[in-house]
C-alpha cells in the first residue's frame, strides 16, 4: 500500500508540475501574440510614415503560430536543433528573442524600417540568431531536409559527433504544401534515408486567396507516410477532447470532422452565438448536445470550438515529447488563422490588421496599461513575471551557443594547369578536380560535389571515381562487381564525397546551400562544388537566390553553355545566364576561355568561398575544345581575377579593340589577326568576368557620392589605353548586354555581338554564322564602327 501511495504521490507531483508548466507557457503564448501584434500595429499606425505606403505585417498569421512556437522554443527545442520559421511568423520569432533579451525594443519599433527587424527572418540582415532565412515559400522548408543530410555527411566523415546532432525543423504554413519543391525534396529525402527532420504545419486552412480544399484533409498523411515519415495529427485540444467524452460529444466530434473549412472559418469569425445557432440546428435531437452547449456561455463555446491541437499547449508538449527517435516527422497542427484576435477566421485576415480600437481591446484583455506595450511582462504582477523570466532563462534554447567560426581550409598557392594543346574549359575543370582528388591536400578532403543527374556529362566523373559516392549504407557497384567494363567506378560508402541527386534543380541548389552553411551550422567547413547544365540554372534560380541571400558559400559550374552546344538545340542553349551571373548578389561569376584561366579561377574561388566578405562563385564553361594560349609570364593572372586582361595589348592611343568572353575566343583571335593591319595597334581584351568588372566600375562611380576617394576601376584603367574616340566590338555566346555596357565606361563607340534569340540545332560554323558570332561578323562589326 505504501509503495502504491508513493507512486500515486509521485504521479500527482508530475501532473502538478506539468499543469504549472502549461499555465506558464500559456502566459508566454499570450505575450508572444501581443508583442507580435503590437510590433506590426506600431509600424503601421503609430510610427511616422513618409511615403504613405502600408508597411504590412501578418498579425493573423503570427497568431496562428504562437502556441506552436511557444511549445517548441521554450520546451522542445534543444541547443543543437535548428529552425526555419514560417516567413509570416517572423514577428513571433523576434518576440521570442525579445523575451530572451537577444532582441532590442529599438529593432522591434523599426520593424520593416531601415535597420530594423526584417519582414521575414534573415540570416544576413537580422541581428538575432537565425538558422535559416525564409521568405520564398517552400524553400525554407525543404532546406531543413538537406541540412539534415549534410549533418549525416559530417557524422559519417568523423567531423561531427553523433551526440551533437540536432533536429532540423521547419515551421510552415499549410499553403506551403502547395509548393512543388517540397515534394521534390520528399522524394530525394526518401532516397537518402532522411532522418532528424521535423516539419510542423500550421494547418489553419486559410491562404491569401482561399481556404484549403476540403478533399486534402487526409491526403497529406498518405503522401508523407509513403515517403517514410511519421505523421502526427494534432486536431483537437484538451478542451475538445474532454467535451467529446460527454454525452453528445461523439456527435460534436463528428460534426467538427465533417465541417467544411470555409464554414469553420465563418463561424469562428462570427463567434459563440453563431456557433450555438449552427450546432443547435445541425445536432438537434442528439442526446446530450443541448446540455453540453448549455454548460458554455457564448465566450466559452467559442473557446471550445476553436480549441484545436495547434493552440493547446498541453497537446503540443505531449506530441513533441512523444516524437522520439530520428524518424522524420510531420506534425499537422490544426489552428485558426488569427487565433485570439478579432480577425480570427475572416477570409481577408491574411493581409488585414487590427484597427486602433481592436488593438486597444486586446491590450485591455491582457491587462496591459497604456505606455507599457513594450514591457515584457506588463500586467502580470511581480511574482508571475519572475516565474516567467526564470522559465525563459532556463529554457534549453537560452543556452544555444553562437554560430561557429570554422577555421579556413588551406588552399595551395597554385592548382596544376591541365596539360593539352587543345582543351575545353569543362574538361579543364574536370582535370583540376581529378588532380585534387588524387592528392592528399586538405582541400581535397573538404570538397563535396553534387549534380542533378548530370555528373558524367559535366566532367565530375573522374572525381567521383577517385573519391566515391556518399551513402550512409555501403552500396556496391554491381556492374563493376560483374566485371562489366565501364568508365564509372562509383562505389557508394560513408567516406564518399559526391552526393548524387535526381533531376530537380531546386534540390540541387538547396543542397548546395546546406553544404555551404556547414561552417556556421556545424563548425566544419565544406567546399561544395555543384555542376548543372547552364540553361537550367534558370529552373532553380529562386533556390540559387535563396542560397546567396543567406550567404551560403559554394562553387557553381554551369556547363555546357550557349549555342555552342550546337546539336543540342535551342532548349539547351543558354542565353541570359551571363546576366544572371552579373545581377545575382552574393555570387561572383566568370566565363574563362582557357584551361590555365580555369585553374587560376578555381583556386581563387576556393579561397574566396572562405573569406570574410567572400561569396559563392559561378563558372560558365563550355565543351568546345580550343587551342590553348602560350604564356610567357603570369602577369595576366591578376587581371583575369579582376575580370579582364589584354590578351593582345593595344598600342597607346589605339583606335579600336575587340573584347570577348568564353567560347568565342578563337573567332575573336582570328578577327584580331585579320584586322590588325587595317587597325594599327588593335587590342584584344579577354573578359573573364563581366560581373566583377561591372561591380568594380559601379563601386568606383559610387565612391564620389558616398564620400570616398575616387579610384579608377580596373576596366577604366584597361580601356584608358585606347583613344577617347576608339571603337569597341564585344562578343560572347550569350546576351550581348553582358558586354555592351563597356562602351559607357570611357564613352567609346560600341558594336555588341551576342545571342538574344532562341538557338536551334546545327553545327558550329552554321550557328556562329547565323547568330553573328563568327570571325566575319566581328570584322563586319568593326567595319560598321569606322565606315558608318
Amino acid at each position: 500500500m505504501a509503495a502504491k501511495a508513493g507512486r500515486m504521490a509521485e504521479g500527482d507531483a508530475v501532473a502538478a508540475a506539468r499543469a504549472e508548466q502549461v499555465a506558464l507557457l500559456t502566459r508566454i503564448e499570450e505575450r508572444l501574440r501581443w508583442l507580435s501584434s503590437w510590433t506590426v500595429h506600431n509600424a503601421n499606425n503609430i510610427r511616422a510614415k513618409r511615403d504613405g505606403l502600408k508597411v504590412g505585417g501578418h498579425q493573423a498569421s503570427c497568431a496562428s503560430m504562437t502556441a506552436i512556437m511557444t511549445a517548441l522554443y521554450f520546451h522542445a527545442l534543444r541547443p543543437q536543433d535548428k529552425v526555419a520559421v514560417k516567413p509570416h511568423a517572423g514577428p513571433v520569432l523576434h518576440a521570442i528573442h525579445y523575451l530572451l533579451s537577444e532582441q532590442t525594443r529599438e529593432k522591434l519599433e523599426r520593424f520593416r524600417g531601415l535597420g530594423g527587424v526584417q519582414s521575414y527572418p534573415s540570416r544576413t540582415k537580422d541581428t538575432i540568431p537565425i538558422d535559416f532565412s525564409t521568405g520564398s515559400v517552400g524553400l525554407g522548408v525543404a532546406v531543413t531536409a538537406f541540412s539534415s543530410l549534410v549533418q549525416d555527411y559530417l557524422v559519417a566523415h568523423g567531423q561531427l559527433a553523433e551526440a551533437d546532432t540536432g533536429r532540423m525543423i521547419a515551421l510552415m504554413g499549410d499553403a506551403e504544401l502547395d509548393e512543388g519543391n517540397i515534394y521534390e525534396c520528399l522524394i530525394e529525402g526518401y532516397k537518402h534515408d532522411l532522418r532528424n527532420c521535423w516539419w510542423i504545419v500550421d494547418y489553419n486552412r486559410q491562404s491569401l486567396d482561399a481556404t484549403t480544399a476540403d478533399r486534402m484533409f487526409r491526403r497529406f498523411d498518405d503522401i508523407f507516410e509513403t515517403c517514410g515519415w511519421r505523421v502526427v495529427t494534432l486536431k483537437h485540444g484538451r478542451l475538445q477532447r474532454e467535451a467529446f467524452q460527454r454525452p453528445g460529444g461523439r456527435a460534436l466530434e463528428d460534426w467538427i470532422a465533417n465541417c467544411p473549412n470555409a464554414d469553420f472559418a465563418v463561424l469562428t469569425y462570427l463567434g459563440g452565438a453563431a456557433w450555438r445557432e449552427r450546432l443547435e440546428r445541425d445536432l438537434a435531437g442528439v442526446r446530450g448536445v443541448k446540455e453540453l452547449l448549455a454548460d458554455h456561455d457564448d465566450a466559452a463555446l467559442a473557446r471550445l470550438m476553436t480549441n484545436l491541437g495547434g493552440h493547446c499547449i498541453e497537446t503540443l508538449l505531449d506530441a513533441f515529447d512523444a516524437a522520439t527517435g530520428d524518424q522524420p516527422t510531420l506534425f499537422i497542427a490544426y489552428t485558426v488563422k488569427g487565433y485570439g484576435l478579432p480577425l480570427a477566421g475572416h477570409k481577408d485576415n491574411h493581409s488585414g490588421m487590427m484597427n486602433t480600437a481592436q488593438i486597444e481591446g486586446l491590450r485591455a484583455e491582457l491587462g496591459i496599461q497604456p505606455g507599457e506595450e513594450w514591457d515584457k511582462w506588463a500586467g502580470l504582477g511581480d511574482n508571475l513575471a519572475a516565474r516567467l523570466e526564470a522559465l525563459v532563462k532556463d529554457s534549453p534554447i537560452a543556452r544555444k551557443a553562437p554560430e561557429h567560426r570554422a577555421p579556413a581550409v588551406p588552399v595551395p598557392d597554385r592548382l596544376p594547369v591541365p596539360e593539352g594543346a587543345v582543351l575545353s574549359t569543362q574538361a579543364a575543370f574536370g582535370k583540376v578536380l581529378y588532380d585534387l582528388a588524387k592528392s592528399d591536400a586538405a582541400l581535397a578532403d573538404r570538397i563535396v560535389t553534387t549534380a542533378p543527374d548530370v555528373t558524367q556529362t559535366t566532367n565530375l566523373g573522374a572525381f567521383v571515381n577517385q573519391r566515391g559516392l556518399f551513402r550512409r549504407q555501403e552500396l556496391a557497384d554491381v556492374f563493376q562487381k560483374a566485371k562489366i567494363p565501364s568508365a564509372q567506378k562509383w562505389s557508394a560508402h560513408t567516406a564518399g564525397q559526391h552526393i548524387e541527386l535526381g533531376i530537380a534543380e531546386h534540390n540541387f541548389f538547396l543542397l548546395l546551400t546546406s553544404l555551404g552553411l556547414a561552417a556556421p551550422h556545424f563548425g566544419t567547413r565544406l567546399l561544395p562544388v555543384g555542376t548543372v547544365y547552364d540553361p537550367f540554372i534558370a529552373r532553380g534560380l529562386d533556390a540559387l537566390n535563396y542560397g546567396c541571400y543567406q550567404d551560403a558559400r559554394f562553387l557553381l559550374v554551369g556547363t555546357p553553355s550557349g549555342i555552342t552546344l550546337a546539336g543540342e538545340g535551342g532548349a539547351h542553349q543558354s542565353i541570359n545566364t551571363p546576366l544572371i551571373g552579373m545581377g545575382q548578389p552574393g555570387l561572383e561569376s566568370f566565363e574563362p576561355a582557357f584551361a590555365d584561366e580555369v585553374a587560376l579561377l578555381m583556386r581563387w574561388a576556393f579561397d574566396h568561398m572562405q573569406a570574410d566578405g567572400g561569396s559563392s562563385v559561378y563558372l560558365r564553361l563550355t565543351t568546345r575544345q580550343i587551342e590553348q594560349q602560350p604564356r610567357t609570364d603570369d602577369s595576366w593572372e591578376a587581371g583575369a581575377i579582376a575580370g579582364a586582361y589584354w590578351l593582345r595589348p593595344p598600342l597607346p592611343g589605339a583606335k579600336a579593340a575587340i573584347a570577348y568572353s568564353g567560347a568565342v575566343a578563337p573567332e575573336a583571335l582570328a578577327a584580331w589577326e585579320e584586322l590588325q593591319d587595317d587597325l594599327p595597334g588593335l587590342g584584344l581584351l579577354a573578359v573573364t568576368s563581366p560581373d566583377r568588372l561591372h561591380r568594380d566600375w559601379s563601386a568606383a562611380r559610387a565612391a564620389r557620392w558616398q564620400g570616398g576617394a575616387r579610384t579608377p576601376s580596373h576596366i577604366e584603367t584597361l580601356l584608358g589605353e585606347l583613344a577617347p574616340d576608339a571603337g569597341l566590338v564585344t562578343v560572347l555566346d550569350g546576351s550581348p548586354a553582358a558586354l555592351s555596357w563597356l562602351g559607357g565606361v570611357k564613352g567609346h563607340r560600341i558594336s555588341p555581338l551576342g545571342t538574344d534569340r532562341f538557338g536551334q540545332t546545327g553545327d558550329l560554323p552554321d550557328l556562329y554564322r547565323t547568330y553573328r558570332l563568327d570571325t566575319h561578323a566581328i570584322i563586319d562589326a568593326a567595319a560598321e564602327l569606322f565606315l558608318a
